[in-house]
């Protein structure tokens, strides 16, 4: 069908962002496209393996992540953006490919359409 990036830069708690990015891979990967969720600054969190939503309002990101990647979901996380987030590539879940920023500009050139949460 066609090509989409999606990028996710808020943290996956505190605004539906990370919701509703998931929300929509999920969708465009139903619908037979070629999906690629990119984690850029705070959206690198919703990677973290053994997230515990339990005492918010919102839906488990790390559960929304695993069922991207089942799904065929292309889940990219910035380098930069863990170094400065502080999360250690060790507690990325499994699935998630750590890349730069150049080939994350590389990947968004590449698609037809990219949406921004």
């Amino acid at each position: 069908m066609g090509s989409i990036s999606i990028i996710l830069r808020r943290p996956p708690y505190g605004t539906v962002d990370a919701s509703e990015a998931l929300r929509h891979a999920l969708g465009g990967v139903t619908n037979e496209m070629e999906v690629k969720l990119l984690l850029i600054g705070g959206g690198v969190h919703s990677a973290r393996k053994g997230q515990d939503a339990s005492q918010t309002e919102y839906m488990n990101a790390g559960e929304g992540i695993q069922d991207c990647i089942d799904m065929g979901v292309a889940v990219y996380a910035d380098a930069a953006s863990l170094r400065r987030e502080q999360v250690v590539n060790d507690r990325l879940m499994e699935g998630v490919t750590v890349i730069s920023g150049a080939e994350i500009a590389d990947i968004i050139g590449r698609t037809d359409t990219t949406m921004i949460f």
